[in-house]
């Protein structure tokens, strides 16, 4: 009777055991993600994320190249605004004369209102044809242009007002409460400056990033640290674009953790333990918390052929969030744009599902048994 319980529950067992082993799961096991890594031929390479190597990978290139070049530091500019191209003067003479040129009968003064100075920074005045007026402050202007008017009017005195043009406005962009165009109401108008005319940043943004155009080219800063740090505050220049977005960062979050999907940059930095916190943690009953991987492409510019950077494209980096070196160096190791960070499935899950089917087996064999 024993023989024959054995030939039917030995069978069943084999069965459950094959069914076990391919059931579908929620992830991969670390052993099948790095089951090619000692091969001659593997394509990645595998470091541990330990004090030592931290402190090694630190130093490597950058897998993500920077869009933007470094936030320019603050200086200081004159307390006038400087007349570029495209302003418009009003100008008013008055002239002290019996026989005035510019006026005639009792008026003593003229308006010549809407000049607009040309492309060569210079504007057309009777008696004095063009004169260059760009570059100069509105006090500066008006004197030079009074001593001009000097040796044709007699004793002429001048008044003069600019509103300022394209050259001499900066745009603010997104992210405000007002945006818009501004004029620059001297050198020393700053980033902050402009910021507090627009309204401030609005409280949705996602770490708020800072962009400046200028030139052609286009610098970056976080909000943050730009309200953190007086040097950063820097002075705009005519024609300047300032664009407040908010950090559009992320890296993936897959396997045995509460979150799978896009997660975005809370902040500046991001460790790869502040990424495990941010994916929920590694789940209890599936998670191994020995084997959460980091998967990162490394571009062509970035590979060495010694310590200062990868010698492969690919690179796993490993946690072992069991060990205190493991947890302290995970709160080291900085996390880059579209890293994918991978919590692996436990291996005692697998055999806790292979258990829980045996036992159900020893069951149904019973059960036949009995009949």
């Amino acid at each position: 009777m024993k023989r024959l319980r054995a030939r039917r529950v030995l069978p069943l067992f084999a069965v459950l055991f094959l069914v076990g082993c391919s059931l579908p799961r929620g992830a991969a096991m670390e052993s099948e993600i790095l089951r090619s890594a000692n091969s001659a031929n593997a394509d990645f390479r595998v470091v541990p994320v330990t004090r030592e190597n931290v402190a090694k990978v630190s130093l490597w290139p950058r897998a993500q190249s920077v869009e933007y070049r470094s936030w320019p530091r603050s200086g200081r500019g004159g307390m006038s605004p400087i007349i570029a191209a495209g302003d418009t003067l009003n100008l008013v003479i008055w002239e002290n004369a019996d026989n005035p040129l510019l006026t005639s009968g009792a008026q003593k003064s003229v308006e010549m209102n809407e000049i607009i100075v040309d492309n060569t920074g210079k504007i057309f005045l009777p008696y004095l044809g063009s004169v260059r007026v760009s570059g100069q402050s509105p006090e500066a202007a008006r004197d030079s242009l009074q001593q001009k008017l000097t040796g044709v009017l007699t004793s002429p005195q001048v008044q003069l007002t600019v509103k300022q043009g394209r050259q001499n406005t900066v745009d603010l962009v997104g992210g405000v409460a007002r945006a818009g165009n501004y004029p620059l109401p001297d050198q020393n108008f700053t980033v902050l400056g402009l910021l507090s005319a627009g309204g401030g940043i609005t409280g949705a943004l996602r770490n708020p990033q800072l962009r400046l155009v200028r030139s052609g080219a286009i610098y970056g800063v976080s909000a943050k640290d730009l309200m953190s740090d007086p040097s950063l505050d820097t002075v705009l220049r005519g024609r300047d674009k300032v664009i407040v977005t908010e950090d559009d960062r992320y890296f993936l979050a897959l396997g045995a953790s509460s979150s799978q999907k896009q997660i975005y940059f809370p902040q500046d930095k991001v460790t790869a333990l502040d990424a495990v916190t941010l994916i929920g943690g590694v789940q209890a009953q599936r998670g191994n918390p020995k084997g959460v991987l980091i998967l990162r492409e490394y571009p062509a510019s970035a590979l060495r052929n010694d310590a200062s950077g990868p010698d492969r494209d690919r690179v796993i980096f490993s946690l072992d969030l069991t060990s205190a070196d493991g947890l302290f160096s995970a709160g080291r190791f900085p996390i880059e744009p579209n890293d994918l960070v991978l919590a692996t499935e436990s291996p005692v899950n697998g055999l806790r599902t292979i258990m829980g089917l045996v036992t159900q087996g020893a069951v149904v064999a019973d059960r036949l048994d009995g009949l």
